[in-house]
């Protein structure tokens, strides 16, 4: 008989939902560091809605800034969940540079600006196609 898995061992673990060689980046403030963080390693992004656990292709529903002034779209990025600020969704997944890459293509034309980490400690800013060059 299979052993019982207990709900947390389904849940990743906290350092799982950060990216170290991202939040070194924007400590420095360094462009071409961040653009090799996104390039080889994952981004914690904010959810609407997370994934079913029982279905790996639900990658659950990415929640978006829509500017209620001027309708400008912005995907906030964060190099670790702890600095997702309290008032977005509660929800957070981990993506892979590929994901981030067929995301912002997909959404080119809707994504106005990225944000990364954008309530510190290191916040940075970065146009949609600036982040898909970084990402080739």
């Amino acid at each position: 008989m299979a052993a019982k898995k207990s709900k947390s061992a389904d849940k990743p673990a906290p350092e799982e939902f950060r990216s170290d060689a991202l939040a070194r980046a924007l400590e420095k403030q360094d462009i071409a560091a961040v653009a090799l963080a996104l390039r080889h390693g994952n981004t914690v992004v904010p959810l609407l809605r997370a994934g079913a656990r029982d279905n790996p292709l639900d990658g659950g529903e990415v929640w978006t800034f829509r500017d209620p002034n001027t309708g400008d779209v912005a995907l906030l990025l964060f190099s670790d969940a702890k600095n997702k600020p309290a008032n977005l969704p509660p929800g957070v997944g981990i993506y892979s540079p590929e994901w981030l890459r067929q995301f912002l293509t997909n959404h080119r034309e809707t994504i106005t600006t990225v944000f990364l980490d954008i309530a510190g400690p290191h916040p940075m800013q970065a146009s949609p196609d600036e982040l898909l060059k970084a990402l080739a």
